[in-house]
């Protein structure tokens, strides 16, 4: 019997065990779309403890936390941060089967040591060994991502942001290139016209543009695009439930802009419209400086209002939608491409029955200008464990190119939660022992080893552009 979390977790063969520590180990991070905190990063900041650093704004452990009957005092309450971590590992143990019991003894491992397993009766001395080891100033923020030798981060920045840490950051090199990405997903939001009217007013702020009409919203928008790429930015984010692709005129959405500005409710109808000519402009701005778009599609946001009303979004009550995808995707992506104004773009699913339908619609818009143009992102969100990385993967290898993928990224507000790179090049790595064990796939370990760092790495590096070392 194997050991839990041993040197050869998850690789199943010899195979699958020489490219994982013979090709892929030894590979940097770039890790292109997350939620970590510039200001943490920029100022350096070493955590209170443990819980300060791997509980606080972790939705998917409070989600737990809740499932196992923990009361909300305990996730994101008043309760102790000593007293909140001794909930978390009583929770620990019912997450068998669950990615969190992986993510949670990786993290503890690669970061900190620790071979234990979290429950209630180890919890007080790894709590106490974490949190003081914490206070190093080795386990700064900086720290804990050269920990993991990552070369490059992408934050998620709004375009009323001002990028002051970036800039700091910038100016302080501390050997990782952190840069912004554009998500713009607040300036198409028209749902709610009081929330519409507040976000205009801070983008006119933002870029000193008194905004009046559409054209006025256009060029404040654009005034901040061009910001973005003065520091270093190069890529845009969207997290969206659909594309949106509605036929409109130029003149029904200056009504609609009007309207909406002026503090009155738009339609569905109207919504929709609005939404799809602003993803155009987005799209035609990236385009035009080689940026790489990114979608991520398919999340039901905030289904509990009680909840969101209590706690604000973003707090674990967030799943999976049955939305309807390929249509709108298509005539959006081929609008951008018979213009010749397609940038390179990435799509994530949230829906797993997504997956060969995302897997074939790359491939419709890959023109052979660029290698692996269009791309089939990682496995997000609810997909980001084992099945759903290997179902993702299967995907793009019988309907794509595996070895053009740009592979894995953290998508996570925690410093802690760089072994997932670990985690998904494990499971690449076993799929590809075990194909070339049963003599699916031939037995030549160079090339296939060159592939797996590919998609470990060196694609990545490639299709973004930025030159990082290995």
């Amino acid at each position: 019997m194997k050991s839990f979390l041993d040197e050869n977790f998850l690789l199943k063969t010899k195979t699958a065990q020489t490219l994982y520590h013979e090709y892929a180990q030894q590979m940097p991070l770039i890790d292109y779309h997350c939620h970590l905190s510039p200001q943490q990063i920029a100022e350096n900041i070493n955590f209170r403890n443990i819980t300060d650093a791997w509980l606080s704004g972790d939705h998917y452990k409070w989600r737990a936390m809740r499932t196992n009957g923990v009361d909300e005092s305990y996730c994101t309450g008043n309760k102790s941060d000593e007293e909140k971590f001794i909930k978390w590992s009583e929770t620990v143990p019912y997450t068998m089967r669950n990615p969190l019991y992986h993510w949670t003894h990786l993290e503890l491992q690669r970061y900190f040591g620790v071979k234990e397993i979290l429950n209630p009766t180890s919890a007080k001395g790894i709590y106490d060994a974490t949190s003081a080891m914490l206070q190093d100033p080795n386990y700064s923020t900086q720290g804990l991502i050269q920990k993991m030798n990552v070369r490059v981060i992408c934050t998620t920045d709004d375009p009323i942001d001002s990028l002051e840490y970036h800039q700091q950051i910038k100016e302080r090199n501390f050997g990782t290139k952190v840069l912004p990405a554009f998500r713009p997903d607040k300036a198409m939001e028209v749902s709610n016209a009081t929330n519409f009217v507040s976000y205009v007013q801070k983008i006119e702020k933002a870029s000193g543009i008194s905004v009046s009409t559409f054209d006025d919203f256009l060029y404040a928008l654009q005034n901040r695009h061009d910001y973005f790429a003065s520091m270093g930015c190069n890529v845009s984010d969207h997290g969206l439930e659909e594309i949106y692709a509605e036929d409109f005129t130029g003149t029904e959405i200056e009504a609609i802009f009007v309207k909406v500005h002026s503090g009155k409710e738009l339609n569905l109808t109207e919504q929709h419209k609005f939404k799809s000519c602003m993803l155009l402009h987005f799209a035609e701005w990236d385009w035009e400086k080689g940026w790489i778009q990114q979608y991520h599609l398919g999340a039901l946001r905030n289904n509990n209002t009680r909840m969101l009303q209590k706690l604000g979004p973003d707090t674990g009550w967030d799943s999976i939608g049955d939305f309807s995808q390929a249509a709108a995707l298509s005539k959006f992506l081929n609008k951008l491409d018979s213009e010749d104004k397609l940038a390179k773009t990435i799509v994530y699913n949230l829906n797993p029955a997504d997956n060969e339908l995302m897997a074939t619609m790359i491939g419709n818009f890959n023109d052979g200008s660029v290698a692996g143009k269009v791309q089939y992102g990682s496995g997000w969100w609810f997909l980001d464990q084992k099945d759903g990385m290997e179902r993702q993967i299967n995907a793009l290898s019988n309907m794509g190119l595996l070895s053009r993928f740009v592979g894995m990224l953290t998508d996570s507000r925690s410093f802690l939660s760089y072994p997932r790179h670990e985690y998904f090049r494990r499971i690449v790595c076993n799929l590809f022992g075990n194909e070339i064990e049963e003599g699916e796939l031939p037995n030549d370990i160079a090339w296939t080893g060159k592939i797996i760092q590919d998609i470990c790495f060196n694609n990545a590096n490639q299709y973004f552009g930025w030159e990082a070392p290995l």
